[in-house]
């Protein structure tokens, strides 16, 4: 498939998603979310995907300047059919991905921008990187999973300061508050980024994936589900080449060398 607002890079077991909107701070419009859940929805071997954006920015939120000079009814009704029918889709789409996913925030992260970034299961951000959510400032709420996934890796107090006083969070409190996997000086972001990436593209596939869906079982379920779902995960990982490569590789004394089966 061709893009025109992403460019997807494959090197290996490991794909690279750039939003590319420099111009814009890769604002993104409708179409930038189908392309991302396209790239989604079909990962070939690859397993595992890095995040960045293109420029001086990761993403400064949903693109409104398609709007024109609709009315407010017409405003309304467009956000909400954008949401359903392309960035839910595509949020939804990063979070159930059976492979991990590790988002290089570069720049701002606002708006749908941040619940991007929040749903990849490693965020790095440049020190000079901040995550906002300023929809209180123009009457809105937050969407794109967003209230979701805040609430989730913050807390309440948290996630309720964040939303409805339309604070910058910065990197460092970012990681300081437990939203972020790390923050890292800028000139450093991409090759700790593609070195994360790399490091879990080379990884066991299988158990990696099965671990995300024990922890989004976990993280609304009952402690009966994920005693459940472990030990059905534990059969189905266990029954793997990479768990009989593991398992020979500490009898042996080396490092094991997982090819994703």
């Amino acid at each position: 498939m061709s893009y025109e607002t992403i460019t997807v890079e494959k090197d290996g077991p490991l794909t690279t998603i750039t939003l590319n909107r420099p111009d814009r701070l890769n604002a993104m419009p409708p179409q930038m979310a189908d392309e991302i859940g396209a790239a989604f929805y079909d990962l070939g071997d690859a397993r595992a995907v890095l995040i960045t954006g293109a420029g001086k920015g990761f993403c400064s939120g949903a693109d409104l300047s398609a709007r024109g000079d609709r009315t407010e009814r017409e405003n309304k009704g467009g956000s909400h059919l954008a949401l359903q029918n392309h960035y839910n889709p595509a949020i939804s789409l990063v979070m159930r991905a059976p492979v991990p996913v590790i988002c290089a925030v570069n720049g701002p992260a606002a708006g749908v921008g941040c619940s991007l970034a929040l749903a990849a299961d490693f965020t790095l951000a440049g020190k000079s990187a901040y995550f906002l959510q300023a929809f209180v400032n123009i009457g809105l709420v937050p969407d794109g999973g967003s209230t979701w996934l805040l609430a989730r890796a913050i807390g309440r107090a948290r996630a309720t300061r964040m939303m409805m006083l339309g604070e910058k969070i910065g990197a460092e409190q970012a990681e300081d508050w437990g939203l972020i996997y790390k923050a890292v000086e800028d000139d450093a972001l991409m090759a700790e980024g593609k070195a994360l990436a790399e490091k879990l593209a080379n990884g066991p596939t299988l158990s990696l994936a099965t671990m995300k869906r024990n922890i989004a079982t976990a993280m609304d379920g009952t402690l009966p589900e994920i005693l459940l779902a472990e030990a059905e995960g534990q059969r189905i990982a266990g029954a793997s080449a990479d768990a009989m490569e593991g398992g020979m590789a500490f009898l042996q004394k080396r490092k094991p060398e997982f090819k994703g089966k």
